[in-house]
């Protein structure tokens, strides 16, 4: 941290542990068209913003429903989940404190909707922590291209190379190497069939972020 100006943060997976309702919601909302959780979803999605997940879910499933209407029903059905139960990662809470406390900047760049950033952020009352909340539907393309993190490094007044990124899985970790920033990949039981793919590709792995303050990260 002695080197960087600014710390970026994915949010699901990676600041809160959130990926496990995801795939319930899939299904649930994939049932109302008598459609089954194909296999190769979340890995097919990885990465996309809130717009493009709902744009490759009318046209692969063939839903009879807009953009706008899709992107709804999952905010409606999330939102008391990310506003009650999502918990954040451990370790997660102190980080933040600590960062605060030092003055580095720090900023959300996320594939999620504002809404349930919000929801999220106003649970654990950490919404002060950040100088800027970026979610993927306000750039070009989603992770992995560098887009949201350059947005996010704008917003924050620093370069590129002065930002560290948190990230859980491949294609977020990709746009931030894509954004020439390191990358520090967060643990999460969701991607565990990803770990190696994942220490592969960042700079450091966490399974806590109580392992930085405390200097026990892995360098990769």
């Amino acid at each position: 941290m002695k080197q960087k100006k600014a710390v970026l943060f994915d949010m699901d997976g990676t600041l809160v542990d959130s990926m496990w309702m995801w795939e319930d919601i899939d299904i649930e909302y994939l049932g109302r068209f008598g459609i089954s959780l194909p296999s190769d979803l979340q890995k097919a999605i990885e990465g996309m913003s809130f717009s493009e997940t709902a744009a490759y879910f009318k046209e692969r499933f063939s839903l009879p429903c807009t953009l706008e209407e899709i992107k709804a029903d999952w905010n409606r059905m999330a939102y008391e989940k990310y506003a009650r139960e999502v918990p954040l990662k451990p370790g997660a809470g102190r980080f933040l404190a600590e960062m605060k406390r030092q003055g580095i900047p720090m900023g959300i760049a996320t594939s999620n909707s504002m809404e349930l950033v919000r929801a999220v952020l106003g649970r654990h009352r950490i919404a002060d922590c950040f100088g800027t909340i970026c979610i993927g539907c306000q750039v070009a393309k989603g992770k992995p291209a560098p887009d949201i993190y350059l947005k996010a490094a704008a917003d924050l007044g620093v370069r590129p190379e002065e930002c560290l990124v948190f990230e859980d899985v491949p294609m977020g970790i990709l746009a931030g190497k894509n954004a020439g920033m390191e990358v520090c990949a967060v643990e999460d039981a969701f991607s565990e069939d990803q770990r190696e793919e994942k220490r592969r590709l960042a700079d450091y792995y966490i399974r806590s972020y109580d392992e930085i303050l405390d200097g026990t990260y892995e360098v990769l």
